[in-house]
């Protein structure tokens, strides 16, 4: 039951950072192209594999600390499920353009955030 609580807490953090970053980041750059949704995407990304690295890999932290940290802080924060929305809603659009180059851009960069991650935390 721990665990799901450090999850639940975890999540609900997660969803709130989401927002406020996706906000920000809309307010900075508008509304013409996700840009917030491929901030959060990324920045998930990079803190996933380094949290990862340094919470599994380094420090042996408590099961309970890395499933409410893992899964429900991150899991809470990225936004795969707006990716796929926001993709969409760009085709429907006839916006293919822009919906290839935000596909390209959000794997290509959170598989790079990935890897620098997985780096920084390995070498910290």
């Amino acid at each position: 039951m721990t665990h799901v609580l450090a999850i639940a807490a975890g999540g609900a953090l997660g969803s709130v950072l989401r927002y406020g970053l996706s906000h920000t980041v809309h307010a900075l750059l508008g509304r013409g192209f996700p840009y917030g949704t491929l901030a959060v995407d990324v920045l998930g990304c990079l803190a996933m594999r380094y949290l990862s690295v340094l919470l599994l890999e380094r420090s042996g932290a408590d099961a309970v600390v890395r499933a409410g940290l893992l899964v429900g802080l991150l899991g809470g924060f990225t936004t795969f499920s707006a990716f796929s929305i926001e993709t969409l809603n760009l085709l429907r659009e006839g916006a293919w353009q822009r919906a290839a180059l935000y596909v390209l851009l959000s794997v290509g960069l959170c598989l790079a955030a990935t890897c620098i991650g997985v780096l920084v935390a390995r070498h910290a």
